[in-house]
């Protein structure tokens, strides 16, 4: 059975994450499902109007910290990022728009880099296009791309999906219906999932 990861990119604990996930997973012979949406429509839903960590003072003081500690950990490049959260719309969109794409898990960790390596805004069209490029791909044309309503509309499908399936927080992942919230869970549904092959 595969996982599917569920992720948005301003999320810093999605990118503990991202960065992990297909290396363990082929170790365990479980495919990937990426699945990236928006945590701010879902913060809305549930009465929040930004992340925790910058709503709870203690809690963000206490994240920054555990992130140094945790890329020590995974041997992980890390600069606190100067904007948080980042705006990740774009990105998204095209990581939606690369669904089965044999490019979209390489983009999302390159986008993921941008973010919370390089501390670059991650909706600057000329960096994601670069990226594109890199990858073999036009990234004009997938910029364009990027901006149609079809593709705008499956982003919102996506989102309105993880609400629907309960989610509440970045990185969720799920191993059929089973959930699985943060990080610190990724081995559990890994595990799950090896275990149901």
């Amino acid at each position: 059975m595969d996982i599917e990861i569920w992720f948005d990119f301003a999320s810093n604990y999605s990118y503990l994450s991202v960065m992990r996930i297909e290396e363990l997973a082929r170790a365990r012979g479980v495919p990937v499902a990426w699945r990236p949406f928006l945590l701010g429509p879902v913060f809305k839903s549930i009465g929040m109007d930004n992340s925790p960590f910058v709503t709870q003072k203690l809690k963000g003081a206490y994240v920054w910290t555990d992130m140094e500690r945790q890329c020590r950990k995974y041997a992980l490049g890390w600069t606190r990022p100067a904007s948080f959260p980042r705006r990740s719309i774009l990105p998204a969109r095209i990581a939606t728009l690369a669904d089965g794409q044999p490019w979209q898990a390489e983009f999302i960790r390159r986008v993921m880099r941008l973010n919370f390596v390089d501390d670059h805004d991650i909706e600057d069209s000329a960096a994601l296009s670069q990226i594109l490029d890199s990858l073999g791909q036009d990234g004009q044309a997938i910029l364009a791309a990027a901006e149609s309503d079809d593709v705008k509309q499956a982003l919102r499908a996506r989102t309105a999906q993880a609400q629907q399936r309960g989610v509440f927080g970045a990185p969720t992942f799920f191993v059929g219906d089973e959930m699985f919230w943060g990080n610190d869970r990724l081995d559990d549904a890994l595990d799950l999932a090896a275990g149901q092959r």
